[in-house]
């Protein structure tokens, strides 16, 4: 039986949803960061839980010709990246194997391989950052959490975001500096500025800085506003969000404009689209575009079909979809997210998309009882995956395919699993690596009537 604190030996067997490394133990499953494949450690037992076991690497005993020098150097303390210890052929193998895995043992499928999508660049790929404010041990720092935990990592270059959105962030920090603005202490509930929230219009580089405060105004705004536009050329909207709330929530409800517009543009598959700090939009969008065109690949669109997006967000998939089909239908449960589509529609041009706000389980049932047959059904579902009532509808509706864009393995081979109990069988399946350096990983799979 193991002993907490206790050391022994182990190799790694294989790894975690979350990046960790799984070696086995007297029987039981030991999980393990910062591990390599296919090596082996002296480990320290940190935590006993009741089917597992947590460790850390004492010594490698066995090292990896996969394992390589960090170039972040707040890899092992920031909560943000888990594979920057390992070359990135190796992190989207390891990506893959899970995809594989899950659809195997999972959802009943007998493949052989797992083909990925590798991007381009691990580095600079993200077009949102969400950096938490607090008080550091002289004065107001901002970062990310230590995995785990609430204890803020001051970051001076995180090399997973582009240069600019740093760039605002220390240009923000600089203005609470000179003019004393109090940072936000989650203990007591007190301070003023939460977090500094940045997007970047990836194709038009445009900039969008809002801040988040625990109030509705904050001293020194024209002060701040001049600071901004000097330092940042491609500002295009500066915006102050209130949220008084408790709890791990970024945004609250209300948000301000300071200066300039309320939102900025991207470009996405030849297609144009208008964010706001609440808007759904995909952190790599070069990856998207990829994932996107292997979506409506995978669905076989003519021009004639009929294609019912479900959970559409704003509309970016729908729109897409409704260039190769003959009509687009959107789901989406957020209010707000289905104006933006219903806007993004407009100013593209599109006049075959049709948007409905409603839960994706409920406005499934309604197209299935009015007798609406889609001939292609997508879901992009979050990462619970497919609800029973929408199984059930896609179903009843009985398409003839059934594109699923997933952002969790284990969910989504559960959901194969079940449609091919309805009468469907897997056509195709692949991953696709969307956050280089990150545990998580993308699968577009198509489902046939069989």
């Amino acid at each position: 039986m193991l002993k907490k604190n206790e050391i022994y030996r182990a190799a790694v067997t294989g790894f975690t949803s979350e990046g960790q490394g799984v070696c086995r133990v007297e029987g039981c499953a030991v999980f393990v960061p910062n591990a390599a494949p296919d090596e082996v450690y002296d480990l320290r037992i940190t935590h006993i839980g009741k089917n597992n076991a947590f460790g850390k690497i004492e010594t490698i005993i066995s090292k990896s010709d996969l394992r390589v020098n960090r170039l972040c150097p707040y890899a092992k303390l920031c909560g943000g990246c888990d594979f920057w210890h390992i070359t990135y052929e190796a992190e989207t193998a390891i990506k893959a194997q899970r995809v594989l895995d899950a659809l195997n043992r999972l959802g009943g499928q007998s493949l052989r391989e797992m083909p990925i999508t590798a991007a381009e660049s691990c580095q600079s790929y993200r077009n949102k950052a969400q950096y938490p404010v607090a008080m550091g041990k002289k004065t107001v720092e901002a970062g990310f959490y230590k995995k785990g935990t609430h204890e803020l990592i001051s970051i001076d270059r995180c090399l997973i975001q582009p240069e600019i959105a740093d760039e605002a962030k220390a240009a923000v920090l600089a203005w609470a500096k000179e003019y004393r603005i109090s940072p936000y202490d989650e203990v007591n509930h007190k301070g003023l500025l939460r977090h500094i929230f940045v997007r970047l219009g990836a194709a038009t580089g445009e900039l969008l800085v809002c801040l988040v405060a625990n109030g509705e105004k904050l001293p020194r705004e024209k002060e701040l506003i001049a600071a901004l536009r000097q330092k940042l050329p491609n500002l295009r909207s500066l915006t102050l969000n209130t949220n008084t709330r408790k709890g791990n929530a970024v945004l609250g409800e209300k948000t301000r404009t300071l200066w300039g517009a309320d939102y900025i543009e991207d470009v996405l598959c030849g297609l144009r689209f208008r964010i706001s700090p609440r808007s759904f939009y995909q952190v790599n969008r070069d990856q998207a575009e990829k994932l996107y065109a292997k979506a409506i690949a995978a669905a076989g669109l003519t021009g004639e079909e009929t294609v019912l997006d479900l959970y559409c967000g704003t509309g970016t998939i729908t729109l897409c979809l409704a260039q190769k089909a003959k009509k687009a239908i959107g789901v989406e449960l957020v209010e707000a997210a289905i104006a933006d589509a219903k806007d993004n529609a407009r100013r593209n041009g599109i006049e075959n998309a049709e948007f409905f706000c409603a839960d994706a389980g409920q406005a499934a049932q309604k197209f299935s009882q009015e007798g609406i047959r889609p001939d292609v059904i997508v879901v992009d579902p979050p990462r619970k995956g497919l609800s029973r009532d929408v199984m059930e509808a896609i179903a009843q509706m009985s398409p003839k395919k059934v594109v699923y864009v997933s952002c969790d393995p284990a969910t989504l081979a559960r959901d194969v699993k079940l449609l091919c109990e309805k009468n469907y069988k897997l056509l195709h399946a692949e991953a696709l690596d969307m956050f280089p350096r990150c545990s998580h990983v993308e699968s577009i799979v198509c489902l046939a009537k069989a």
